[in-house]
């Protein structure tokens, strides 16, 4: 039985993955074997000591200590791709708002209202100049990182008759596969900057991202441009933002990610962290992570982890070793080395690395006695090992 902690509310089409006969499922649990969770912030969690996996039922991995779980051989998974077309659709929301002032519009036209004595038809016939902003028709896109969520907007872009260019280094071969052809994707994320009217943003937030857009990218781009991140605050630099803002070289910021510098700034236009606030999305997200996690419990399986490599291999044997190590020369032989001294069979293997970690599954023949098992945690390099 497997005691999973749930975080945040989970949608319950996600939980009801989770069978009542091989799990136990409860906001209150302790000694969780794994963890549920969306926004929560877990850097100050104390992990018990039997903690196996932690699956966030989102995209974004900077409420988590990644780097302290790979260190204690905790799987981190998220759930790339299950929020993509909310995320989408906001996009497109957003590169109206960016265009439009149509917020600024509403609010002009309830304060007319309000006012007595005032004819609103009339009025706002007089008053919609203040308004008025550009249509995106035949503007330039900027999409920088073209993963699920990328993607997708760079080929919306297009439906919406843009020119788009794309930028990201990591590009992988199923992400290029779902790029329309018209997509330009650049290596020079410069190119990119002096060709956009619109950049938005779709990268996670990390040591290598964070306050990616600075005066020294901004400074690259077209005078007037409107910028989008629904994707983390911390790629922004609050204070180069600013002073672009005021000296027009920014035209509009419309983000997701509010807060007490930006937020009331003239020219931002702040949103309530709505990205994935759907209920399909969160829905999608909740199944995903859901079945991460109870693949990983009950086969060993990793799908979607972003600090161990993703490994699956069928069940055979009547045991399967499941070890992580770090990736270091001569480590396989000494794991198996330490099975056939007992004289256990490897009926399959697998093995796979990301970075400088590794994941070892191994099905034996028969069961591993307690003394192969301590020989192959005292290899050096071992960080962890389970039993299924």
């Amino acid at each position: 039985m497997f005691n999973v902690k749930t975080m945040n509310k989970i949608a319950a089409v996600g939980l009801n993955r989770l069978p009542a006969e091989n799990f136990t499922v409860s906001d209150s649990a302790e000694n969780e074997d794994g963890i549920l969770v969306r926004s929560a912030k877990l850097h100050e969690y104390p992990f018990p000591a039997n903690l196996l996996a932690i699956a966030r039922a989102g995209a974004g991995t900077n409420n988590i200590p990644v780097d302290k779980c790979a260190e204690a051989g905790i799987v981190v998974f998220n759930t790339p791709g299950a929020n993509a077309n909310a995320v989408k659709e906001l996009v497109l929301c957003a590169l109206l708002l960016a265009s439009r002032d149509v917020i600024g519009g509403a609010e002009w036209v309830r304060a007319q209202a309000r006012t007595e004595g005032v004819d609103v038809a009339a009025a706002v016939e007089k008053g919609k100049s203040a308004f008025v902003g550009p249509e995106v028709y035949r503007k330039t896109l900027g999409v920088i990182g073209l993963g699920a969520i990328g993607a997708l907007v760079a080929n919306i872009g297009l439906n919406l008759g843009m020119d788009v260019y794309g930028y990201d280094p990591y590009l992988s071969v199923d992400a290029a596969l779902r790029l329309d052809r018209h997509v330009k994707v650049v290596k020079d994320v410069n190119e990119l900057y002096r060709s956009s009217d619109y950049i938005t943003l779709h990268v996670p937030c990390n040591a290598g991202t964070r306050g990616f857009v600075n005066a020294a990218a901004i400074a690259s781009m077209k005078d007037g441009v409107r910028l989008i991140n629904l994707a983390r605050g911390e790629l922004v630099n609050d204070a180069d933002l600013l002073a672009a803002l005021q000296s027009g070289k920014v035209a509009r910021y419309v983000t997701d990610f509010p807060n007490n510098t930006v937020t009331l700034a003239e020219g931002v236009v702040a949103l309530p962290h709505l990205g994935a606030s759907t209920p399909e999305s969160e829905d999608n997200c909740a199944v995903m992570a859901a079945d991460e996690l109870r693949d990983y419990l009950e086969n060993g399986n990793i799908r979607n982890s972003v600090n161990y490599p993703s490994v699956a291999m069928e069940r055979s044997g009547v045991q399967r070793l499941c070890v992580f190590h770090k990736n270091i020369p001569n480590m396989l032989a000494s794991i198996t080395g330490a099975l056939s001294k007992d004289g256990i069979n490897v009926e399959n293997m697998t093995n796979k690395s990301k970075g400088e970690y590794a994941y070892t599954m191994l099905d034996i023949s028969a069961p591993a006695a307690e003394d192969a098992l301590t020989h192959i945690k005292a290899i050096e390099g071992v960080i962890r090992i389970r039993v299924i």
